[in-house]
């Protein structure tokens, strides 16, 4: 399990995983191994515990979407974590492979999404229109490959909406690369999504941790090899 398992940080109330794509984050319909599961399954291995192991699931990753999540291993982490999340102290960071040039090389996205939960698909829509739900994220853009007419961007999520960046960026003529449900190019290619840092502060010591997740280097993310800092 330690091995099929990428861990990036642990300690005695937080686990810190590298997510692989097409891994649901915790169990669904299709009855796949999830997350949580395999994350409980090492827990029990390593320190030999019988029974339940407690983990706690604080945030989520859309399937088709690997990267750095986190995960708390007792009930007064997951709590004091939950509540970073809905103060937005929790901060989520993206590397997308997007289509076509943009304008600015840095930019601020707001609209107003409503989902539509029959289709697993949202939309933007009219502020005001019932039930949407106000979502902002801001973007750098990092490299354009003009041959292939892809920029790279870095996104960082200042609202955590359902499909939120695919949408956005769709909505712009900018859809993610890969993005077969949102019309973006490269069709059968995996998503171009990356969970790639994430920022929260210690559930116990209160400290300020960053911790960062880049993808294998290969395939449509080989654009990432001459771009420094990373």
């Amino acid at each position: 399990m330690e091995e099929k398992l990428k861990v990036i940080y642990e300690d005695n109330h937080i686990i810190v995983v590298e997510k692989p794509v097409n891994i649901p984050s915790q169990g669904d319909k299709t009855g796949d191994t999830d997350m949580l599961t395999i994350i409980k399954e090492y827990l029990k291995e390593k320190y030999n515990k019988p029974g339940n192991v407690y983990l706690g699931l604080i945030h989520r990753l859309d399937r088709p979407v690997g990267g750095v999540m986190v995960f708390a291993k007792t009930s007064k982490a997951a709590a004091r974590l939950s509540e970073q999340v809905r103060e937005k102290v929790f901060k989520k960071t993206y590397l997308v492979i997007a289509n076509g040039k943009f304008d600015k090389t840095k930019g601020l996205l707001s609209d107003y999404l409503l989902k539509n939960e029959r289709k697993n698909m949202s939309k933007v829509v009219p502020e005001g229109t019932k039930n949407s739900k106000y979502a902002e994220l801001d973007y750098e853009v990092l490299k354009y490959d003009e041959e292939l007419n892809l920029s790279v961007l870095k996104i960082n999520l200042h609202t955590g909406r359902h499909h939120q960046i695919r949408v956005q960026l769709s909505s712009r003529d900018h859809s993610i690369y890969g993005d077969q449900k949102y019309g973006g190019r490269g069709h059968g290619k995996q998503i171009c999504l990356w969970a790639y840092e994430l920022t929260i502060n210690h559930p116990i010591t209160q400290k300020e941790m960053t911790f960062k997740s880049i993808p294998k280097m290969e395939k449509s993310w080989r654009i990432l090899e001459d771009i420094k800092n990373l």
